[in-house]
């Protein structure tokens, strides 16, 4: 079963964190979901945060997770918010389940292919050798030499947690990612249709959704819009909170 944190009461909303997130990069807007009456489900999705670790680790997967999450919490109709990583999770249940689904907001990624780009980010990751036992400074310095953006570090420090006493370790499943990192970037099933409303929203500084995708998130999203967040990369959701919480709440209605 997937680790949870639940807040507010009312219509249940799922949210998806994004590639080595967890449901703590959501904590302030689910408040705000949660103070605008719905029931807020903050997951943290296989391999990710307080979740199972597992050899398995592709869209079809996570989503018979969310599947199992929704039957066992008894949720027959949902919204669903997935950003990136999380986005290509909400498209595949919401076009698998269409019936569970009511509307769909995807944040910053498109049903295309992806090419593989983490690299520099797993070599930093990799570079972190925790038998040597580094502090939390020590574990940034090393990551600084790989990732140059300060905004990106921060969001791996974030899964950075005290396994034992003096000894950190990442919450999210490195060796997985390490060999199945090819699972991220994979399109959405090209006969794969969800005519319900549905948001797409990217940042105006990101190239993850590009005026050439509009035509391919149609084909698979008849319902959809598409906004755009100015002056924000990928992390649209952290950068600019205010604007990406009036957007959704706004569609959300």
């Amino acid at each position: 079963m997937l680790y949870s944190k639940i807040e507010g009461s009312g219509k249940p909303l799922l949210i998806l964190h994004g590639f080595l997130g967890m449901s703590d990069n959501w904590k302030t807007l689910g408040t705000q979901f949660a103070a605008d009456g719905f029931e807020v489900h903050l997951l943290d999705l296989r391999n990710h945060g307080r979740s199972l670790h597992s050899n398995e680790f592709s869209y079809e997967i996570m989503v018979q997770d969310v599947y199992e999450y929704c039957k066992a919490n008894n949720l027959e109709k949902i919204d669903i918010i997935g950003h990136s990583m999380g986005g290509k999770t909400a498209m595949l249940f919401a076009t698998t389940y269409p019936k569970r689904v009511e509307k769909l907001i995807v944040a910053d990624i498109g049903p295309k292919f992806y090419p593989q780009h983490h690299q520099s980010i797993l070599e930093g990751l990799n570079a972190v050798d925790f038998s040597k036992k580094p502090s939390r400074n020590e574990v940034e310095e090393i990551l600084s030499q790989y990732v140059f953006d300060f905004g990106t570090r921060q969001f791996l420090m974030k899964s950075l947690y005290w396994q034992d006493l003096g000894q950190l370790a990442f919450r999210f499943n490195l060796t997985v990612f390490n060999k199945k990192i090819e699972e991220i970037g994979k399109p959405l099933f090209e006969n794969s249709v969800f005519s319900k409303p549905t948001l797409f929203i990217r940042g105006g500084n990101s190239n993850y959704i590009l005026d050439v995708d509009f035509e391919n998130i149609k084909n698979h999203f008849p319902n959809s819009r598409i906004e755009t967040i100015p002056n924000v990369g990928h992390w649209l959701h952290a950068e600019n909170p205010k604007l990406f919480y009036e957007i959704t709440s706004s569609f959300l209605g």
